[in-house]
């Protein structure tokens, strides 16, 4: 019964394919004929446009009168001067409206301008060097029967060459019409002779011709389109990719493609397609019948064994692996790493005096994802899955079959591999992780950037028991986080000490929230036009009563790793708060840290804060990153847009450090841009810094907001971001930061700028 089914169904499958093969060899015949006859069409309705325009101009500039003003003939050896009055009103007024031209030359026989006009006024000479070389090459080229209006039935000796007549003695009119490239676009040229209509003794030498430019604009298009109905005629510099769009060259002078016709193409094949397809649709249901009938048959006879290997396989399965990407759990985890441990403990010691055979060894990477928690929490954990699901597709793409990945916790997984070579095979696997997020993830419609920082140990080097190899993999991960993450680190024996170090530093750093050993200092924003105060960025430091002075770039990354960023964030906000009394109207800005603005609570908790401290929100401007925006979700917009009705502005800081700074200002209402310090620094002898720093500028006023240019140190540095427009300048050129009390006394003075105090 089964080998009849599957006989039965490649049977029906290769004569299904057959003929759903045949439909579409034969649609797309269709489509093919139907898009070179619209080609063919296009083409011939180019030449006819040019002929149609040609004969236009030909009736106005078949005239006695135009023969005697412009025509440029003379009784003498020289060419009669032309008319500039008479020229300017028939034919740069006139004769350039009947004909609707965008620019009109009047040259001698040998391509030398005249005179020339551009919508319908005198055009200066300059305007007709672009083209003069291919106007040259057309007057000058030797004429042959197309190059007239008319069959040439004689040819008449002129004072300087020899012209065609017809077959009543009526001087034939030189024309041609070409399309060139012309002011960063395609235009139609035309070059026709000036003859007389009844005087026809006046042709005494050969002629001047009028040369009319047309640029192929939508009316064009239009027009061409609609004689051989095919709408929506576009141009393009480039072909059109992909089958939508039926598209012909636009050849110049030259032979050169100066561009692409494109429009939308009659669809013969899907016509065809749609009025066979019922009697398609009547065959595929049939065969899905039979495959249907077929398949229930074989369920019937095999449901019950495949359903308790099924179960069984099942129950083992979701024992030692995890529910949603299938990887082994922990335990399994350590399972297979302790198999794989077992051949190098046991590994014999060799003979006195022979060579020690090649040591196996074991590679574990420890990996999770920076920030994992805050893309969760920002855009929902329905993205954080898929983002999951993607991130363990590429790292499989790059496992060996030796290779085994596991799932520890949320955003925290293992790669183990058998491999030789300590730290170079360490390295070419750290490597190979970080390959895996080089390039963005896409989800659900969204861009999301996304790192990982990695912890690497091997045995047996950093230990032979499971548990103690995954610990040494862990603090590998965690010193790469200490880094700055988006990195992998191999263990090192003093790692140890590293772990306990931030684990006093995180227990110290608690105690200093709880007990106010924080202090606040304000750097003031100077207005650059005359050195006033506009406002102060409110900075956070710690004198620590053992360790001295710990900078922020210290023990903010323990407080982001230990998830104290909520805590130590409100700490910052109540004590500005609580600054702010003694300061006047002063404008504060405060910097908020990505962790601290997608906390759940942020908002109510500010609500709060507001209430207690009794503060108007106007008098602050939160100054926020590019790594809070690296998901344009609604939430995040939201957030921002609920700050600003509450009255608080909204600062970008270190603008043009990011991911895509210009998407940033066009989605967020900022109020305020800060340029980063590293545009500045370096900025008297970078012209490149200066450009930059003058189209940040330019951007910034353009979208009405506010710029402080940071980290302004010298004089020179002051002048170039004066000169580039900037407003407001930040710097120890001009201030260090200040404790409330010095604040509090530099604002009780009349002029403040003249007490520059370096503190």
């Amino acid at each position: 019964m089964r080998r009849l089914i599957l006989v039965t169904f490649v049977a029906l499958s290769v004569f299904s394919a057959m003929l759903v093969g045949g439909f579409l060899q034969a649609t797309a015949a269709a489509d093919d004929a139907t898009r070179a006859d619209e080609r063919r069409l296009v083409d011939n309705q180019l030449r006819d446009y040019t002929r149609r325009l040609l004969a236009t101009e030909t009736v106005q500039l078949t005239w006695d009168d135009a023969v005697r003003a412009a025509g440029g003939q003379g009784q003498g050896a020289r060419a009669a001067p032309i008319d500039p009055a008479w020229a300017d009103t028939n034919l740069g007024q006139f004769l350039s409206h009947v004909i609707d031209a965008d620019e009109m030359y009047l040259v001698s026989p040998d391509g030398a301008l005249l005179r020339g006009w551009r919508g319908g006024q005198v055009a200066e000479p300059a305007a007709f060097q672009p083209i003069a070389p291919a106007v040259r090459r057309i007057v000058g080229a030797p004429a042959g029967d197309r190059s007239y209006n008319g069959a040439i039935a004689g040819w008449r000796q002129l004072a300087d060459r020899p012209w065609p007549y017809d077959a009543h003695g009526r001087p034939l009119t030189r024309w041609a019409g070409e399309f060139i490239w012309h002011r960063g676009r395609p235009a139609l040229m035309s070059v026709v002779a000036i003859t007389p209509d009844i005087a026809l003794p006046l042709l005494r030498r050969t002629p001047n011709h009028v040369v009319v430019l047309r640029f192929l604009d939508e009316a064009m298009l239009r027009e061409i389109g609609a004689a051989v109905l095919l709408p929506d005629m576009r141009f393009s510099q480039v072909a059109p990719g992909g089958d939508e769009r039926n598209a012909m060259a636009l050849r110049g002078l030259d032979g050169r493609v100066l561009g692409w016709l494109s429009w939308q193409p009659h669809a013969v094949g899907a016509i065809v397609l749609k009025r066979t397809m019922p009697l398609l649709a009547v065959y595929l249901l049939f065969f899905v019948g039979v495959l249907v009938l077929g398949t229930l048959m074989i369920r019937q006879a095999l449901r019950v064994a495949r359903e308790l290997a099924a179960s069984e396989a099942q129950a083992h399965h979701h024992a030692l692996h995890d529910p949603m990407l299938g990887l082994p759990n922990r335990a399994h985890v350590l399972q297979r790493l302790r198999n794989q441990l077992q051949p190098i403990e046991g590994e014999a010691v060799p003979a006195s005096g022979e060579d020690p055979p090649a040591q196996p060894e074991v590679l574990l990477a420890y990996f999770d994802l920076d920030h994992f928690k805050a893309i969760n929490e920002s855009v929902g954990h329905h993205v954080g899955d898929d983002l999951l699901v993607q991130i363990i597709a590429r790292v499989r793409e790059r496992m060996g079959p030796a290779d085994v990945l596991g799932r520890l916790a949320s955003d925290e997984f293992v790669l183990m591999r058998p491999a030789a070579g300590g730290r170079d095979a360490a390295d070419r696997l750290g490597d190979e992780l970080m390959g895996v997020f080089a390039e963005p993830f896409a989800v659900f419609g969204h861009s999301v950037p996304v790192t990982a920082s990695c912890g690497i140990a091997w045995a047996p080097d950093h230990g032979l028991d499971p548990k103690a190899l995954l610990r040494s993999a862990d603090i590998a991960l965690f010193r790469a986080k200490q880094r700055g993450r988006a990195r992998y680190r191999r263990f090192t024996h003093d790692m140890d000490a590293t772990i306990r170090w931030r684990l006093d530093m995180e227990v110290e750093l608690r105690r200093a929230i709880a007990l106010d050993h924080l202090t606040m200092v304000y750097q003031p924003i100077v207005n650059v036009a005359d050195g006033s105060i506009a406002s102060f960025e409110a900075l956070l430091r710690w004198h620590h009563r053992d360790r001295g002075e710990i900078g922020p770039g210290i023990f903010v990354p323990v407080a982001e790793q230990a998830g104290l960023m909520p805590l130590l964030g409100d700490w910052v906000l109540r004590r500005v708060f609580a600054d702010s009394h003694d300061f006047g109207n002063a404008e504060i800005s405060v910097n908020l840290s990505p962790l601290q603005l997608v906390a759940r609570d942020f908002l109510p908790g500010l609500r709060a804060m507001i209430a207690d401290e009794k503060v108007d929100p106007s008098r602050f401007a939160f100054e926020i990153t590019e790594g809070v925006l690296l998901d344009n979700s609604e939430r995040v917009i939201g957030l921002i847009t609920e700050l600003q009705d509450m009255g608080f502005r909204i600062a970008l800081d270190d603008f043009g450090t990011g991911y895509s700074s210009l998407a940033y200002l066009r989605a967020f209402p900022f109020d305020r841009i800060k340029i980063d310090r590293s545009f500045v620094q370096g900025i008297e002898s970078d012209v490149d810094a200066q450009s930059i720093l003058r189209a940040i500028v330019a951007l910034g006023r353009t979208l009405r907001m506010k710029v402080v240019a940071e980290g302004v140190e010298t004089l020179l540095q002051q002048q170039l971001v004066h000169a580039a427009g900037c407003q407001l300048i930040q710097g120890h050129l001009y201030w260090r930061a200040l404790t409330p009390e010095q604040v509090v006394a530099l604002l009780a003075t009349d002029r403040v700028q003249d007490l520059r105090m370096a503190v």
